[in-house]
């Protein structure tokens, strides 16, 4: 019943968000005399901050038209190459003949689309061939496309870097550096021609009994069944995926922002100061963090449990237990896909050393063939976003590509 209260709260505050931008239409017309008065800024600022307390906020666009390659100004053509119930295989099209190096970017699913990602994609399109997964939400998925497992987001990474060619280079962004792991570990095993051409792991949860943190004591501490009876809720009527078993994307979204609470009072604290003093560079700012921020998707049930039971509760991975398709991974058949793992030093969500693991896991890759780097001052989303990526991270990410291509 949760989701479907959830559901009529959303409803009933999309009908108010109507009503109250209407009155802050009225409330700005520059015919109103109060407009420009204290009270009237007042009054604006307060409804702009309940019309965005208010607001249902969707998926944004990549809306990504433009890079620039060797000093020259190049159109980007946003394509969707393959189509799958779960997940869109998206190309960023470079329209020039200059041959970039193909990099494969495994986004994460954990509650945000893809498009969180927009400021990753446009760092890094300067220097490579961007692909991208850009994960669908499970409550738009109708049932008679069945569900959605661990095993199968492994497959749609096997059959998406079949699709993109040899010689791609894979970057794998917090959860699914696991998932981009075991793809590359079957791949190296059946020698297959598309088996990465290099492996980038950043910020991912490879062995989180390293250092654990709140976020692994939450999800260790308790059994599958808790998980079930507690967070996995059925999608309302009224969506296409209507009575299908989710991890609701406001039940993760509600976590991520209980554990730095101050910090989001604090910046809408500020926000309000911002309208009402007329700083519109930082009000804008606020805005697009936000409209992403708060944009969130389902995830299938059975593919959110795997993963908290897999990862999370058993270290399936670290213990040498992890399976795909029956058989057990062999992370020793890696010999040929250079590894680069990056973390920040002030990551909260994936403690320091749980990317790392991933080193001692691959034994049969070349000393040469390995790079480990962290980046200090660098949280869980600096890793990926930011002046330290733009500026430190993403540049060591096309070195160590250069090297290997």
């Amino acid at each position: 019943m949760m989701y479907q209260s959830y559901d009529l709260y959303s409803r009933s505050a999309e009908m108010m968000n109507g009503f109250i931008g209407l009155s802050q239409t009225l409330m700005n017309n520059p015919y109103n005399p109060f407009a420009k008065t204290l009270l009237g800024k007042s009054i604006s600022a307060g409804l702009d901050s309940a019309y965005r307390q208010t607001k249902v906020y969707n998926k944004q666009p990549f809306d990504i038209k433009t890079t620039i390659i060797d000093g020259e100004t190049v159109n980007v053509i946003e394509e969707t190459i393959v189509v799958k119930p779960f997940c869109n295989l998206i190309h960023f099209r470079q329209d020039t003949d200059i041959q970039q190096p193909k990099l494969f970017l495994v986004a994460p699913l954990s509650g945000h689309h893809a498009t969180l990602l927009k400021a990753t994609i446009e760092r890094l399109i300067l220097d490579h061939d961007v692909y991208l997964t850009d994960w669908l939400d499970a409550k738009n998925v109708p049932l008679s496309e069945g569900t959605f497992g661990f095993d199968d987001y492994v497959s749609y990474l096997i059959d998406f870097m079949k699709e993109i060619g040899e010689n791609t280079h894979v970057l794998a962004v917090c959860q699914p550096t696991v998932q981009a792991l075991i793809a590359t570990a079957v791949m190296a095993k059946a020698k297959d021609p598309a088996t990465p051409k290099s492996l980038t792991l950043m910020a991912g949860p490879i062995d989180t009994s390293i250092n654990p943190n709140d976020l692994n004591r939450y999800a260790s501490d308790k059994d599958l069944a808790w998980f079930e009876k507690n967070v996995i809720m059925k999608v309302p009527n009224r969506y296409p995926g209507a009575g299908r078993k989710v991890y609701p994307g406001f039940v993760q979204l509600s976590s991520f922002m209980a554990m730095n609470m101050e910090s989001h009072i604090k910046k809408h604290k500020d926000y309000f100061g911002d309208v009402l003093h007329g700083k519109d560079e930082k009000s804008a700012s606020h805005r697009n963090f936000y409209d992403e921020y708060l944009a969130v998707l389902d995830l299938d049930a059975e593919f959110y449990l795997e993963t908290v039971d897999r990862i999370f509760i058993n270290q399936d991975l670290a213990n040498g237990k992890m399976t795909y398709r029956g058989e057990l991974v062999d992370l020793s058949a890696i010999t040929n896909t250079p590894l680069h793992t990056i973390e920040g030093q002030n990551d909260d969500i994936c403690s320091l050393g749980q990317t790392e693991a991933a080193q001692a896991l691959c034994t049969n890759i070349a000393e040469h063939d390995r790079l480990h780097e962290v980046f200090d001052g660098v949280g869980h989303f600096g890793t990926f976003s930011g002046s330290a990526f733009r500026e430190r991270i993403a540049p060591s990410i096309t070195a160590f590509i250069e090297k290997h291509n």
